[in-house]
């Protein structure tokens, strides 16, 4: 598996961490960083969490799409085009991305150029465009089109 460490990066900025349970954008209940289930049910308003949970949820909330993206893939990608994906689908759900036009045209072989500017339609939450998803959104397009210098050595 590819490192994730640029994903979780991205994950973080665009997140925040947050110990008390907070609503989101949409309205849904959420801790650490964007998790919206604990201990088997649904975040709760009066939930609390500690660092160390919010960091190791962290880690298995990403590691999850990440599995699914590789199973997903009919094409070999750099760590980058994999980091910004794992970051998206972190955000929209592995459903989400599994039906996605951005999975399709990779593995169709379609231009890079023409696949990272799929990351920019998934802008909204709750049907209305959120600016901070469109931030996010270039961030990951601009991270998908990136040249990592230790890949091109």
């Amino acid at each position: 598996m590819h490192n994730l460490h640029k994903a979780l990066t991205v994950i973080k900025f665009y997140e925040g961490c947050k110990l008390q349970a907070y609503q989101d954008v949409a309205g849904v209940w959420t801790i650490g960083y964007g998790r919206t289930w604990m201990f088997n049910r649904p975040v709760c308003a009066s939930d609390r969490c500690t660092q160390k949970e919010a960091d190791d949820w962290l880690i298995e909330d990403a590691t999850t799409p990440a599995r699914a993206i590789q199973k997903l893939l009919r094409v070999d990608v750099t760590e980058n085009e994999f980091c910004a994906m794992v970051s998206l689908t972190y955000n929209i759900g592995v459903k989400a991305f599994r039906d996605s036009t951005l999975l399709k045209l990779l593995n169709d072989k379609a231009s890079a150029g023409m696949v990272a500017n799929e990351f920019l339609r998934w802008n909204k939450a709750g049907g209305n465009v959120v600016n901070g998803l469109t931030t996010r959104r270039k961030h990951e397009r601009d991270l998908f089109l990136s040249v990592d210098l230790d890949e091109a050595a």
